[in-house]
């Protein structure tokens, strides 16, 4: 009987261990096509934080290894990282569907994922984050002229697709619709990411990664990547030795330009900018607000900012002379002009710290008002055909002065009596005819316009001086503390 019995039990023992077995089996085959399907698809997205989807990957990666025995654990182990690492699907970076709205929602760029929304910030994607439920950006192509033939990916950390290269630290990923040459263009595009920086303990970037398009750009231009290295130190731009991929430990993705910022953000963002830009050109302009001449007379310093080729005065010497005569009749104002082309950074940078009131017409020099202290004034000068063809880009510069803390003094058209362009009827070819033309001037006009705006500057710092003493820091000096 005692041996029938231990038979029995020995029988129920190796059953049950069979059992467990094939139950262990069954787990595993439902498991790997879960996880490759996670793996595959950057549309899925569920709730776990970062920390949270790496734990399960390896909680649900420890359960496989301790719930079967063999020499075929480690196998099946390293076949599922496998499987993961081969389902790895890379999406177009330019989705064509939504070439129509570009810039709009989800843009077409990295079309399939949804922006991070924040009171106040610009919209952006962080990775690896809630939002790509611990996963790595990872981007394959460096295609310049096909946006299309650029590709991307999100990617378990534990699996990188075979050949990836990961690139260590913080990258800043941006796409713009315009580009990073203009200074006002690649100043919008820049922005967010001064503006997120500050938000997330003044982190910098170790490169940067930029597209136009989803096309691949190696370089910004020389006053952006000035203005950069002031703010972020040393800019290092990534080109990609090859075709990749390449995935990024940590990744920060804008590609809305200013998008939703809030102006308090982003007069926040300017300051520092404007605060950081003097201090790497050595400029210290403690007090200048309040500078007056020997009779107590506050000093207005007015700077005519000039420019070559399209959109310059067609005289220049004509309308020279109609400010400097209108400055030398306002005791304490002095008179500069400056041609932006002959600056250097730097130079820039200390001509707009000591400029109260700029006078300049219409074009990316105008973007330098970032230099002037809050509450500097600037006056806009178009050619003839803006007014009626130009649509709302015209107003770029009235923006950025309100952005920045700065107060437009209003704009002067160059009238057109009537429309001298091939195709009158249509109104886009019209303007491209009118766009780059040259400026002219009224006298009667900008006379009055800058004794106006001369005798506003005049009145609101005598104001400040009254209310303020000379010592109290100016707010421009204590922007620099991120």
């Amino acid at each position: 009987m005692d041996v029938e019995k231990t038979t029995k039990t020995f029988t129920k023992k190796k059953s049950s261990c069979h059992s467990n077995k094939i139950i262990t089996c069954v787990f595993l085959l439902l498991l790997i096509p879960i996880l490759v399907h996670l793996q595959a698809s950057p549309f899925y997205f569920f709730s776990s934080p970062t920390a949270t989807s790496r734990a399960f990957f390896n909680k649900w990666k420890g359960i496989a290894l301790d719930a079967s025995a063999g020499p075929s654990i480690p196998k099946n182990s390293d076949g599922l990282i496998s499987k993961l690492r081969e389902s790895v699907t890379f999406l177009p970076l330019k989705d064509l569907r939504f070439a129509e709205t570009a810039m709009e929602g989800n843009t077409w760029f990295m079309s399939s994922l949804n922006d991070t929304h924040e009171a106040n910030e610009a919209e952006y994607l962080y990775f690896p984050s809630q939002m790509s439920k611990g996963r790595l950006l990872c981007i394959k192509g460096r295609h310049a002229t096909d946006g299309t033939k650029n590709s991307y990916a999100l990617v378990w950390p534990e699996a990188l697709p075979d050949s990836a290269t990961l690139m260590k630290g913080l990258t800043f990923v941006s796409d713009t619709f315009y580009d990073y040459g203009n200074l006002w263009h690649g100043l919008t595009g820049m922005a967010p990411f001064v503006g997120w920086s500050m938000k997330n303990k003044c982190l910098n970037p170790t490169r940067w990664v930029l597209f136009h398009w989803g096309e691949l750009r190696s370089k910004m231009g020389s006053w952006l990547q000035h203005l950069m290295q002031a703010n972020f130190g040393d800019v290092k731009i990534e080109g990609f030795g090859g075709d990749g991929p390449y995935c990024f430990e940590k990744a920060v993705v804008m590609r809305h330009n200013e998008g939703s910022m809030g102006k308090e953000r982003k007069l926040q963002v300017f300051d520092l900018l404007r605060c950081n830009a003097r201090r790497f050109c050595g400029i210290s302009p403690e007090g200048k607000g309040q500078e007056t001449n020997e009779r107590g007379e506050p000093i207005i310093r007015l700077t005519l900012l000039m420019r070559t080729g399209s959109r310059s005065f067609k005289n220049a010497s004509a309308v020279t002379d109609i400010f400097a005569r209108e400055c030398a009749k306002v005791e304490g104002c002095t008179f500069k002009v400056a041609q932006s082309e002959n600056l250097s950074f730097c130079d820039q940078v200390r001509v707009m710290t000591y400029t109260d009131v700029v006078a300049s017409p219409h074009g990316a020099q105008l973007t330098n008002m970032l230099f002037m202290d809050r509450n500097s004034s600037v006056m806009e000068f178009f050619p003839k055909g803006w007014l009626e063809l130009a649509g709302v880009g015209q107003y770029a510069h009235h923006w950025m002065a309100d952005q920045s803390g700065m107060n437009h003094r209003g704009a002067w058209w160059d009238p057109l009596v009537k429309k001298e362009c091939p195709f009158p009827q249509q109104d886009l070819d019209c303007f491209n005819f009118y766009k780059n033309g040259k400026v002219g001037h009224n006298e009667t006009h900008f006379a009055e316009w800058a004794r106006i705006v001369l005798d506003q500057v005049r009145i609101s710092k005598m104001q400040i001086a009254t209310r303020s003493p000379t010592n109290k820091p100016q707010p421009n000096s204590i922007a620099c503390k991120c």
